[in-house]
């Protein structure tokens, strides 16, 4: 019993000492106003759209979104491109389709209903073009990386000389939101990377926020409608209780209490 009791309280300090060891180490992220947060939260149209333009210009290169569709873009809750405007969009890129009636595949513009293109025929090509790493899908990156949209938004906004002491390999680089801190993604972005259709200046830190915008969106295609959703049933809800409180007074107004 002695032994159970020894056993159990080393047990116990060891993952309080573990969790207070994790929670030191905890990088607080940057923080900024997301117009998608909160029961009436909505995604921000420019944003997506801005976000949408960062992706293709600068992520695309490398990150796949193979769950996506062309047509997405175009729909309710997303972007909300015109659909003149998704189908010039799709028909920019180029897609492998096939077999004709001869056996051979053929290119041909991209349609509403395909995906989105892929930066590499399969992942061994992927690996070898970025020194062994494979670049994740971003579909659902967001919702595959603990801290969600702000860690993100601030490893995007991370990178910086690494500190006295701390050497890295060559492909590697330091950024200070990263697990580990070392990262073999370059820094992508730069303030004017890419010019935006609305006009909007394009610094680092609006170039984060609108494809981390983007990213959530694809994420969470759905998340204006779950809102509404949920807005609805708590007004049921509330009406429901009303209702019954009121039915509970009526009905207990009938019995005589007995003295």
């Amino acid at each position: 019993m002695k032994n159970f009791f020894k056993a159990l309280i080393l047990s116990i300090f060891f993952i309080s000492f573990q969790y207070n060891t994790n929670a030191a180490e905890k990088v607080e992220y940057l923080k900024t106003d997301w117009s998608f947060k909160g029961l009436f939260g909505k995604f921000d149209r420019g944003a997506l759209q801005r976000g949408y333009q960062v992706y293709t210009e600068v992520c695309s290169s490398c990150h796949s979104m193979k769950y996506l569709s062309y047509r997405n873009l175009a729909e309710k809750g997303g972007p909300e491109f015109t659909e003149a405007q998704a189908k010039a969009i799709a028909a920019s890129f180029e897609v492998k389709d096939g077999p004709n009636a001869d056996g051979d595949m053929f290119t041909r513009p991209g349609k509403l209903s395909d995906k989105f293109i892929m930066p590499y025929e399969n992942v061994q090509a992927a690996q070898a073009a970025n020194g062994g790493a494979y670049p994740p899908d971003m579909s659902v990156l967001v919702k595959a990386r603990g801290g969600g949209v702000d860690y993100i938004y601030s490893l995007l906004q991370g990178y910086e000389d690494p500190p006295v002491g701390v050497t890295l390999d060559d492909g590697v680089y330091y950024n200070k939101y990263m697990y580990g801190n070392k990262i073999k993604m370059a820094n992508q972005l730069s303030d004017g990377l890419v010019e935006y259709n609305d006009g909007t200046s394009a610094t680092v830190e609006q170039m984060s926020k609108d494809v981390t915008t983007f990213l959530m969106w694809a994420a969470e295609p759905h998340l204006e409608s779950r809102h509404r959703m949920g807005f609805k049933a708590i007004v049921y809800l509330i009406i429901l209780t009303v209702l019954v409180y009121f039915s509970m007074k009526r009905i207990w107004s009938r019995i005589e209490t007995k003295i």
